[in-house]
């Protein structure tokens, strides 16, 4: 069975959630990129983006990105939202050996689940709905180019998606 898998989706599609659990199931490390990115930059994403930009902060995941996806071994990352947003960063999931998951969840979904969560920068405007609804117009192509599968977030518990996800990884490559 593959035990390598990068998970990709929307802020707040469970990525983190699903992959903490995917991890332990499958025995291997799991990385958080944000969580990292936030190690590297010394600071929170949100913090950062107001300070630097969002052109610098991408240039900074796209590198990490390169570095945690060169790395051999088995492990489950969960990248965040916009990585998928450029190209290169796209076709270094697809090739970096194991499988990339798109965890795909309604505009409406997520807002549910994310409405009061002050941490997300792309989401402290003056509507968040239509916000996630214009980025998921944006990202959802460019997720599905990245991945292998989709997920389907909507109704299942997170033991489900991460049984989901295991059948998938125990299907031949």
């Amino acid at each position: 069975m593959r035990k390598r898998c990068s998970l990709v989706g929307m802020p707040g599609s469970g990525k983190t959630t699903v992959g903490r659990q995917l991890a332990r199931r499958l025995g291997v490390p799991f990385i958080d990129l944000d969580q990292r990115l936030e190690e590297v930059l010394g600071s929170s994403i949100r913090q950062y983006f107001e300070e630097s930009g969002e052109d610098a902060f991408r240039d900074r995941e796209a590198q990490l990105l390169d570095e945690l996806t060169a790395q051999p071994g088995d492990m489950v990352l969960s990248t965040g939202g916009g990585a998928v947003l450029r190209a290169d960063n796209r076709a270094r999931l697809r090739e970096a050996g194991g499988s990339v998951m798109y965890l795909r969840a309604s505009p409406d979904e997520i807002y549910k689940r994310v409405r009061h969560d002050k941490t997300r920068p792309l989401l402290q405007v003056n509507n968040p709905l239509q916000r996630l609804r214009e980025l998921y117009a944006t990202r959802d192509p460019l997720y599905r180019e990245a991945s292998h599968y989709i997920i389907e977030t909507g109704r299942p518990t997170v033991s489900s998606l991460v049984n989901m996800i295991m059948m998938q990884l125990e299907m031949p490559a």
